[in-house]
């Protein structure tokens, strides 16, 4: 086994304990390896899945802000890149808490003032809402 598979090999396995697929992980590890955007072809070979396996880990990378596809003029192939990383994994997970302290914020009428169910509800909104602004407070530091 050589240290490229190694690596692809221990990313893959780090992913799956973020509950990715450890195959989605591969495909990372290998894309982080890669010079310029690849085809789905060859990060098959390159992690020895097949060409639907790849392209289901390339959207999975691309909803987590991991990876983005480049199209192709004049064609219906895409070719796939790694994303460069923290700003991008963070703002994806950003959209993600924004979504649910909006539909956790939409439950508010459905809980009697002053209930324990509103206090532990106004709780985890408080939660993911300091989440939201400590990550914003991040990117705005990182530009």
């Amino acid at each position: 086994m050589s240290e490229d598979d190694d690596f692809i090999n221990a990313v893959g396995d780090l992913l799956g304990s973020w509950n990715l697929s450890r195959a989605t992980g591969r495909v990372y590890g290998a894309l982080l390896l890669e010079e310029a955007p690849v085809s789905l072809d060859h990060l098959g070979a390159a992690v020895s899945l097949s060409k639907g396996q790849v392209s289901t880990s390339t959207r999975e990378l691309a909803a987590w802000g991991l990876a983005r596809t480049v199209p192709q003029a004049g064609s219906r192939r895409v070719l796939v890149e790694a994303t460069k990383g923290l700003e991008s994994l963070l703002e994806a997970s950003q959209r993600r808490a924004r979504t649910l302290v909006n539909a956790l914020a939409s439950g508010r009428g459905l809980v009697a003032p002053g209930s324990v169910a509103e206090r532990r509800l106004e709780d985890v909104i408080d939660l993911f809402d300091g989440y939201v602004n400590a990550g914003d407070e991040i990117l705005r530091n990182r530009h």
